[in-house]
């Protein structure tokens, strides 16, 4: 809260119970179970206000937002640290991996492209093995 307030944005009490929701559940999260935490201690706070305020710790770097496939967008904060999610498009299962598996092709992009990726939070859609073996 501290980092949002020295960057000139209002920590409003709603903004509080959000940032406090993603920051103690450890793992991911998505906005409607944030929204449902909030709401246990406030009804002042609609989903339109969890999806900005979650937006917004996004666009500061203070969260990622991973796109799980089929409309499944979970968020964690900065702290939890890179990760890659293998998800199985078609049971759903979810398979966390080793990020140094991205770094030749971070290393890549910088060198062929003069792109710096952000590869802190991925997913990777694909079938898990008893999918394959079905």
């Amino acid at each position: 809260m501290n980092t949002l307030r020295s960057r000139g944005f209002r920590i409003t009490p709603q903004r509080e119970m959000i940032i406090e929701a993603i920051a103690h559940q450890g793992d991911h999260i998505n906005a409607e179970e944030v929204f449902t935490l909030v709401q246990q201690h406030t009804r002042s706070v609609n989903i339109a206000t969890v999806y900005r305020t979650l937006d917004l710790l996004v666009e500061q770097g203070l969260a990622s937002r991973i796109d799980l496939g089929e409309g499944r967008v979970m968020y964690a904060t900065s702290q939890h640290g890179p990760h890659i999610h293998l998800v199985c498009r078609q049971c759903g299962c979810i398979i966390d991996a080793d990020q140094e598996i991205l770094s030749s092709i971070k290393n890549k992009l910088k060198r062929d492209y003069q792109f710096a990726a952000d590869l802190q939070h991925i997913s990777i859609l694909g079938l898990c093995n008893s999918c394959q073996n079905k």
